[in-house]
């Protein structure tokens, strides 16, 4: 199935891996950074040592801005080839995990007040 962009092997983006030529792989698409070393917020050597690499978890542990993300399609160049992709976490995945804990804090708080106001109470009518 063609997508319309340009399909990269592995070896091929491993052979961008200096500051002369530098590709990363983010979420499977791949981009073209070489002209954005001097612009880049975090410093050129952020993206040096990915170079060539695939970088999603990179990327995503450091929690680009919406603006960031918008600005990457100015340097995509095409997609990994399909036997080189990195498996896709679900962001629904991700969510639910982070819910499901946030639901269990939800009624747990709660839960632990409730007993220390019935706890006072059965203290102070058992003392008078």
């Amino acid at each position: 199935m063609s997508t319309g962009k340009k399909i990269i092997t592995q070896t091929e983006l491993e052979q961008h891996n200096m500051g002369k030529s530098l590709w990363i792989a983010i979420h499977n698409q791949v981009y073209d950074v070489t002209k954005f070393l001097d612009e880049h917020p975090g410093g050129e050597e952020v993206l040096l040592e990915q170079a060539g690499q695939k970088a999603t978890e990179a990327f995503e542990d450091v929690g680009h801005s919406d603006d960031a993300r918008e600005l990457m399609k100015d340097f995509l160049i095409g997609e990994l080839a399909e036997a080189d992709k990195e498996p896709e976490v679900e962001q629904s995945e991700e969510l639910q995990s982070s819910n499901s804990t946030a639901t269990a804090i939800s009624w747990l708080i709660p839960a632990a007040i409730s007993i220390g106001i019935i706890a006072v109470a059965v203290y102070k009518m058992m003392s008078t």
